[in-house]
């Protein structure tokens, strides 16, 4: 069992870092491999919706985007953490998930998704909203704590302090590791469920 971690803060010691440092190492101690990935600090440009890679299986920027997908292939779920910046995930963050996502989806179905954002003070709420559609447009389960899965400080060491936000990473890490056991079990006594994909609604009569 194995985890793919995407940091997409710009500081791979700070206070996202931090949060996804506990959940890791819960991850770890509950017997799930974990590989990070540091985004943040990377050039990574949006989708140019050449719709490319519909007819190569990947995106034709080649890139870290790329990279996570071949990573991804051999996990059962995909951890995502960003800083909050004006109420929503950093951006860099979300031209890589945006081209991953659209590159990549057929290979998300079933993989346990969870997201953990870092605040200072305010935006949590929304920023853990957004990441969390990418989950869902996917057939992904997603894993839950006991509270939205935030940490609150403006440095790693005010999140030391947060200690409520350390222990919803903690009860996160438990939760992503049962949820891919119980999958991976589920899986090979019964396979995986059928998916329908026949229907594509646009309305192209404008009715």
């Amino acid at each position: 069992m194995k985890v793919l971690v995407v940091n997409g803060s710009p500081r791979a010691k700070g206070c996202t870092a931090r949060a996804l440092e506990e959940v890791i190492r819960v991850l770890n101690a509950e017997g799930v491999e974990t590989e990070l990935m540091q985004i943040g600090s990377q050039d990574i440009r949006g989708c140019l919706a050449c719709g490319g890679c519909r007819k190569k299986g990947r995106c034709v920027i080649d890139d870290a985007v790329n990279e996570a997908a071949d990573k991804l292939r051999g996990c059962d779920g995909l951890l995502v953490g960003s800083p909050v910046y004006y109420a929503s995930p950093n951006g860099t963050l979300l031209s890589f998930l945006d081209r991953l996502f659209h590159s990549s989806a057929s290979q998300m179905h079933l993989k346990v998704g969870a997201a953990v954002v870092s605040c200072r003070r305010g935006g949590a709420a929304s920023a853990f909203e957004v990441l969390n559609k990418y989950f869902t447009i996917c057939g992904m389960p997603v894993a839950s704590s006991t509270y939205w899965n935030s940490v609150h400080g403006f440095t790693p060491a005010d999140v030391e302090k947060d200690l409520e936000g350390l222990q919803v990473m903690r009860n996160l890490g438990r939760n992503m590791a049962f949820l891919i056991r119980a999958i991976a079990a589920e899986r090979e006594k019964n396979g995986a469920p059928v998916m329908e994909n026949a229907a594509f609604t646009s309305f192209p009569d404008g009715k």
